[in-house]
């Protein structure tokens, strides 16, 4: 399908949107220094010592994968958010995974009743989260007191080589193949975060479909420039932001 909201530049033509999914099979799963305590608890179970376990981590850090993995290993469903209050109700002990526990807008009471179910029937419960505990939007102590009790493991993707990883696997999952020296080119100048790795492949992809052409370096020089560029302003409207601010409080 044409993207009308992406006109040809000169001498370009349309990118077309061919679509990709982005594999979450255990085989694909890139085990580095930032992760490799997280994939080990996955790979232990069912031998774990609770049955509570939260995965925290950045956007695009492989918490999902993880979770999938893990589901596909467990036997494990993944209730929608209005679901946990039934499913602590009914009780049993058939795992589950809670995606996102600090941003999908769970029932606080709910989460807390399934979280008390879980560890009474050890029951094992998968969450993931970007925040740690102390920073979820939940207005008492009660629930964060009982995901405190959880297995806490962190992941990151921030040194080079998981980071050449990355994006050699978000490039395999869109079917293109870049030379291992752009990667490195990319790796050494991008902001380190798995999230700007996505986008920057994304980017790229997109550049490299509406010039007809495989993904170069000044392909890839064009997307590390446009990501700072948005980078800039995004700054520059929180100092503007930062700078009303303090002079209303002046006033």
């Amino acid at each position: 399908m044409n993207r009308p909201d992406n006109p040809p530049g000169e001498g370009g033509q349309l990118a077309f949107e061919l679509g990709h999914t982005p594999s979450h099979a255990e085989a694909d799963f890139m085990v580095g220094e930032g992760n490799r305590l997280a994939y080990a608890h996955i790979m232990a179970f069912p031998n774990w010592p609770g049955p509570l376990t939260l995965i925290a981590g950045p956007a695009k850090s492989g918490k999902s994968h993880l979770a999938r993995i893990w589901a596909d290993r467990a036997g494990a469903e993944t209730p929608e958010t209005e679901a946990l209050e039934e499913l602590s109700r009914a009780g049993g002990a058939a795992p589950l995974v809670i995606e996102d526990v600090d941003r999908r807008g769970y029932e606080e009471a709910a989460l807390f009743h399934l979280l008390n179910q879980s560890m009474r029937d050890r029951r094992p419960l998968l969450m993931t989260a970007r925040e740690p505990v102390a920073n979820w939007p939940f207005a008492t102590d009660d629930l964060k007191s009982r995901a405190r009790l959880a297995a806490f493991l962190s992941v990151s993707t921030s040194d080079d080589i998981h980071l050449s990883q990355m994006f050699v696997k978000l490039f395999g999952d869109r079917q293109v193949a870049v030379d291992p020296k752009i990667i490195a080119y990319l790796v050494a100048r991008m902001e380190r975060s798995p999230e700007e790795a996505v986008l920057l492949a994304g980017l790229m992809d997109r550049l490299a479909l509406e010039r007809g052409t495989a993904i170069t370096r000044s392909i890839a020089a064009e997307a590390l420039a446009q990501r700072g560029a948005a980078h800039d302003d995004s700054q520059l409207e929180l100092d503007l932001k930062r700078a009303d601010l303090e002079g209303k409080t002046d006033e």
